[in-house]
């Protein structure tokens, strides 16, 4: 008469293995949607000009949130007008009226990617990946046309060139240096996307291994 096998302890195991493959693909999606809802909170650029005449320096950020553009705005678009430069709220206004929305779309579409594992919904990352891309080269073209397109009526037009300033770090306006910065909203678009992009990878490689059969030759 045989002895009755020991009872197996690997469920628990098991259960926490199929537990982490299944937040595998799911998390990296998860924290993209919140990374891209918190940058709506948080500046995405900003610039600092300075000189003599301004020991604190004149300061404006760009939010993709309700904030919009803030800091130094009045200040910096009079000292804009004298060299026939548009004031900075004519700059970017389709993109900012959509922005929140199109960030919170992105968010959407991390979500759905979290929830919903299908090997489709790896496509949803692509937007989300390009994005902050696509923010950096709109803000490269928006600074290249101010500082390019000056009015040639503007009462200090001769003594400035046309100039572009940097999308970051240091350049020099007339007697200003100006100084520009990614801000942490920024930081967190580009961490979602490497985080979507993560999920994209995981996601195509979990639910390929799932559909190769069991068994050896």
């Amino acid at each position: 008469m045989k002895a009755p096998a020991a009872p197996t302890a690997t469920l628990p195991g098991r259960q926490a293995s199929g537990l982490s493959r299944w937040l595998n693909d799911r998390l990296p999606f998860g924290l993209a949607a919140v990374a891209l809802l918190a940058s709506l909170l948080l500046p995405y650029w900003s610039m600092t000009l300075r000189a003599p005449q301004y020991p604190g320096g004149l300061r404006i950020a760009i939010y993709l949130g309700p904030q919009g553009l803030v800091g130094d705005v009045a200040e910096v678009n009079g000292l804009n007008h004298y060299i026939g430069m548009m004031p900075l709220e004519d700059a970017a206004r389709l993109e900012r009226a959509v922005a929140p929305y199109g960030v919170a779309a992105l968010a959407l579409a991390a979500a759905m990617a979290a929830l919903i594992r299908r090997r489709w919904t790896t496509v949803l990352s692509l937007g989300i990946v390009a994005f902050p891309v696509i923010f950096l080269a709109d803000l490269a073209y928006w600074l290249w046309y101010y500082g390019n397109h000056l009015d040639p009526t503007a009462p200090l037009r001769g003594a400035i060139r046309p100039f572009t300033p940097p999308v970051l770090g240091v350049g020099r306006v007339g007697q200003f240096v100006v100084v520009a910065d990614f801000g942490p909203g920024l930081y967190l678009a580009f961490t979602a996307a490497l985080l979507a992009a993560a999920g994209a990878v995981l996601r195509w490689r979990a639910l390929s291994q799932a559909r190769k059969p069991a068994g050896g030759l």
